[in-house]
């Protein structure tokens, strides 16, 4: 243990506690800017600067320890001062246009030029970098806005393996840019987001897509319908300070009938339709003995991107299903659409999604019916269907669960667990294993996979077949679960990966929250759910029951193959263009 004192206060710490973490024990608050803990504790910003008694230079209190007999004040003339002057010298190089900008009201560096009552004028000439790469990208850089912090750089190594920042140049044109590449969409982004989710300015974002929806629902000859993912449920209401109970997906839907939208409906729905379908190619492949092993799951477009630009040898391995959102608008604009007895190119469809890959996968050329027409017409982020409701003046709180639309609004807990790491896999075997024995399994028969844990693998006995699976996300540790299937250090039948952190919970279009990380709060939402609800199997549900019966006539048939399924080397990533 080690005594200091902090701004008067005696602290006793263990040794190697960093100064910023020794004040928090006793109440003392110091501003911070680039910090985020354990991932970067790199002292670039100095505006964490504190004065230590018999030392002339200031300390940065998020990476200095806290020594024996220190005496240390965080708000001295020297380290205000000081403070003051690095914050200012940070807004010389960011375009200060904070009304307009998508973190306004959400941005570190606004609260903390506030806090240090930084107001009135520029203190130094401004320097902004100029603009580059596409603004059709679902990721978008703002070059003006960087602060340098560093913070994309580390989880995009660390968190991800997907390596797509770094620093460049030197000295006083240091910044920081995409790796290798001179534009972002050629290089080998995942789009998972998280570059965003961690940046605490708005220097990353995604591209903003409301402005289309907006344009559909104003015309009165377009039908316009909506789904929503699973893993929104946890989140949206966030934004509102709404709980979990009062966020409901029925209030969301009342929000979105609000807006115009004529039909609502519930990407459960689509999540056990992929179920029924991934779980069917599973048990086919696992039966006749065709094909490598392990399947990979398909539904997160992040990891698609991440194993076509880093993998590629394992593609033929990931499932051929489709993920929930292009099933659903599959089925919205053939099946849905002769409900409706209407041309599905009336229909236009908006998904409701965690994640800015998803952006990208509604608009591969593969993604479209048989006369060319996108299966799904807009994917939006939680945060911007958000921005839509604040946009609108739509108060959340004062209105009214709506229920979902039918028949397409109906899900099963399966389907709704699937927001979460571990949740694909457990709702697959709980149908893989009805599909094997006729017999339902213990609905939490499979519930090893849950949890946190990056990499998780477990066996199961399916039909006397002996499966050993494996549970992984953040895409870190898809990247050190496939160099060990490369060297032959492991070996599974099946595996699950999502791209983000917690899977799409903690997804890189969800409210943003600085400094913590959500995921593990937002899980336990959708497995209250699950037991709670009345379905708990995808072979269960209803509607997925009627649309094989009326439409599809059964899994890996004709009609769904050519609806279900696809190709995934029917779009390339940049790195796969010749």
């Amino acid at each position: 243990m080690v005594n200091c004192i902090i701004d008067g206060k005696k602290v006793c710490v263990p040794e190697h506690t960093t100064i910023l973490d020794a004040a928090k024990e006793v109440g003392i608050t110091i501003p911070t800017l680039c910090y985020f803990k354990n991932l970067n504790e790199i002292g670039a910003c100095r505006v964490c600067v504190v004065e230590v008694e018999g030392d002339a230079r200031l300390h940065a209190a998020c990476n200095s320890p806290v020594l024996e007999g220190m005496v240390i004040r965080t708000n001295s003339k020297k380290a205000r001062e000081a403070r003051k002057y690095n914050v200012e010298l940070i807004l010389s190089q960011h375009n200060v246009t904070c009304t307009t900008c998508v973190r306004s009201g959400n941005c570190s560096l606004q609260s903390v030029a506030n806090d240090l009552n930084i107001v009135g004028k520029d203190y130094f000439p401004k320097d902004l970098p100029k603009q580059k790469g596409s603004k059709t990208f679902p990721l978008i850089r703002e070059y003006d806005k960087c602060i340098k912090c560093m913070r994309c750089i580390q989880v995009c190594d660390k968190i991800q393996a997907t390596h797509v920042w770094d620093v460049i140049n030197s000295g006083g044109k240091s910044t920081v840019d995409v790796r290798d590449f001179y534009r972002l969409e050629d290089s080998s982004c995942a789009l998972c987001g998280q570059c965003i989710t961690h940046c605490p300015v708005g220097a990353l974002r995604e591209r903003d897509d409301t402005d289309k929806i907006l344009d559909a629902l104003d015309d009165p000859e377009t039908i316009v319908l909506a789904q929503i993912a699973p893993s929104i449920r946890t989140a949206w209401g966030e934004e509102f300070g709404l709980s979990p109970e009062e966020a409901t997906v029925e209030r969301l839907s009342a929000c979105l009938k609000e807006m115009g939208f004529d039909y609502v409906f519930d990407t459960d729905f689509s999540a056990d339709l992929t179920i029924m379908e991934e779980a069917s190619e599973f048990l086919h492949k696992l039966t006749h003995n065709e094909g490598q092993f392990p399947m990979f799951t398909s539904c997160c477009p992040g990891w698609v991107r991440f194993i076509k630009s880093h993998y590629p040898e394992f593609i033929p391995q990931v499932s051929t299903s489709k993920s929930p959102q292009q099933m659903f608008g599959a089925i919205a604009k053939s099946y849905y659409a002769d409900i409706l007895k209407v041309d599905p190119k009336k229909i236009f469809s908006v998904s409701i999604m965690p994640c800015l890959a998803k952006k990208a996968e509604c608009a591969y050329p593969n993604m479209v019916d048989k006369d060319g027409n996108f299966d799904v017409d807009v994917a939006l982020t939680t945060r911007e269907v958000n921005r839509l409701i604040r946009a609108l003046h739509i108060s959340p709180a004062k209105l009214s669960d709506r229920a979902l639309d039918m028949p397409l609004g109906i899900g099963s807990g399966a389907g709704n667990i699937f927001g979460a790491t571990g949740g694909v896999m457990e709702a697959a075997l709980r149908t893989a294993y009805y599909l094997a024995t006729g017999e339902n399994p213990d609905p939490d028969a499979f519930q090893e996979v849950r949890g946190m844990e990056g990499w998780k693998e477990s066996s199961f006995s399916i039909a006397g077949n002996k499966l050993k699976i494996a549970v992984v996300h953040g895409l870190a540790n898809a990247d050190r679960l496939l160099n060990a299937l490369k060297n032959g250090q492991v070996h599974y039948d099946f595996v699950e990966v999502m791209a983000c952190p917690g899977g799409c919970v903690g997804g890189g279009g969800q409210p943003i929250h600085d400094q913590v990380e959500m995921a593990a709060l937002r899980a336990p939402v959708l497995y209250k759910q699950d037991r709670e609800g009345s379905i708990r199997f995808s072979h269960e549900n209803p509607s997925i029951k009627s649309v094989y019966k009326d439409y599809l006539g059964e899994p890996l048939s004709e009609i769904a193959e050519e609806l279900l399924h696809t190709d995934q080397k029917g779009w390339l990533m940049p790195q796969e263009i010749k």
